[in-house]
C-alpha cells in the first residue's frame, strides 16, 4: 500500500472516535440535531384545550398524528420554546368604529402575555391594507401604536377580508423566519365579502405559510350559512368567514361578548405545541391531509380536552431542511 493511503487511512481511524464522542455529547445534553439536508419535515402547531383553558402538561407520547391516514414518528416537540411572530390584523372598516376606543384598549393589555424574544406586527385593513409597525420585540412600543394604528386614515371603508388575510400571510412569510412559530390574530366584525378572492386561496396561502389564523368576532357578525338551495350567490362576493380559516389552520375564532377577550386568545396563541415528523414521499403540490389527536392514556386524564391543529399542507411549500433544535433558536 503506498505510503499516503496508509497515512489517510490512520487518519480516519484517529479521527472516528471524535466524530462519534461529540455525536454523543450533543445528544446527551438533550439536543435534538438538524437533520439531513435534503430531507423535509412537517412542522405542525397544536394547541389543546379544556373549555376554554389550555392544557399544559402534555409531552410527545401523548399525541398522535397522521399524514393521508398513515401514523408518524413525531422526531421533535415542544411547548413555548420557539419565538412566536404574531401579526395583530385589526378591521377599521365603518362597522367597526364604535368598537375601536375598546379594541385599541383590550390590545394594548393583551401584549403583556407575549414573552422576551416574541415579535408583534401591526397591520389595519378596511378596502385596502396597510401594515402600521413592522415586527418588533419592543412590546411596550407596540402597545403604545395601537392607538394611533386604529385611526389611520388611508385604508378605505369598506370590508375586504380575504384580502387583507392574504396580504397578512405574504407580509409574514416575507419577514419572519420559519424558526418562529406564526400567527395572525385578527379583529373584526366578519361583515364582508370575499370581493372575488376565494376562501380556498387564501387558506391554501395560510397553509403554504405554516402560519395559525385566529379571529376575534365583534358586534353582530355571525358565521354565514351555506346557501339555500334554490339561492344564486355570486362566487366572486360570497361572505366572509374567518371561522373557517381558523379550522383548517388548528386556531381559533370567537365571538366576543361583552369585553373583547384579547388576551384570553394571546394566551391560546402563546400556549401551543409544536410537533414535527419527517414527511412522506409525495408529488409536487400533492395536498397531504393531517389528523392530530390525543392517545388513549392521554383521553383518560382529559376526557373533554379538544384539540386543534391544520388539516395538512402542500408537499411542495415545505422547507428542505428541518428547524428542529430543543432550544427553539
Amino acid at each position: 500500500m503506498p505510503p499516503i493511503a496508509i497515512f489517510l487511512a490512520l487518519l480516519i481511524l484517529l479521527l472516528s472516535p471524535v466524530a462519534d464522542a461529540q455525536s454523543n455529547t450533543s445528544h446527551a445534553k438533550g439536543d435534538v440535531p438538524l437533520f439531513r439536508a435534503g430531507v423535509s419535515d412537517v412542522r405542525v402547531d397544536v394547541q389543546v384545550t379544556e373549555g376554554n383553558r389550555p392544557v399544559t402538561d402534555l409531552t410527545a407520547s401523548d399525541f398522535k398524528i397522521t399524514d393521508d391516514g398513515q401514523p408518524q414518528n413525531i422526531i421533535y416537540f415542544s411547548r413555548e420554546r420557539e419565538p412566536l411572530a404574531v401579526l395583530l390584523l385589526l378591521d377599521i372598516s365603518g362597522s367597526m368604529r364604535k368598537h375601536i376606543e375598546e379594541m385599541a384598549e383590550t390590545a394594548r393589555e393583551a401584549l403583556g402575555y407575549l414573552t422576551p424574544g416574541d415579535r408583534v406586527a401591526i397591520m389595519v385593513f378596511a378596502r385596502r391594507s396597510a401594515v402600521h409597525m413592522d415586527f418588533t420585540d419592543n412590546h411596550a412600543e407596540a402597545a403604545r401604536q395601537i392607538s394611533s394604528a386604529v385611526e389611520d386614515q388611508r385604508v378605505g371603508a369598506t370590508t375586504n377580508i380575504n384580502s387583507a388575510v392574504l396580504d397578512a400571510a405574504n407580509y409574514i412569510d416575507e419577514n419572519s423566519s420559519h424558526l418562529w412559530r406564526r400567527a395572525i390574530l385578527m379583529l373584526t366584525d366578519n361583515l364582508g365579502t370575499n370581493y372575488k378572492l376565494p376562501d380556498d386561496v387564501v387558506t391554501g396561502r395560510l397553509l403554504s405559510a405554516d402560519i395559525v389564523f385566529n379571529a376575534i368576532v365583534e358586534g353582530r357578525g355571525i358565521r354565514p350559512g351555506a346557501p339555500k338551495p334554490d339561492q344564486q350567490q355570486n362566487p366572486d362576493f360570497t361572505p366572509a368567514d374567518v371561522f373557517k380559516f381558523a379550522e383548517w389552520t388548528g386556531g381559533d375564532a370567537m365571538k366576543a361578548s361583552g369585553q373583547i377577550p384579547f388576551a384570553e386568545m394571546i394566551e391560546k396563541i402563546r400556549d401551543r405545541y409544536t410537533l414535527e415528523y419527517h414527511a412522506p414521499e409525495a408529488r409536487p403540490q400533492e395536498f397531504r391531509r393531517i389528523a392530530v389527536d390525543l392517545t388513549d392514556a392521554a383521553r383518560m386524564r382529559h376526557r373533554t380536552a379538544e384539540v386543534h391543529a391544520r388539516n395538512g399542507y402542500y408537499a411542495s411549500s415545505l422547507p428542505s431542511t428541518s428547524s428542529g433544535s430543543s432550544s427553539g433558536t
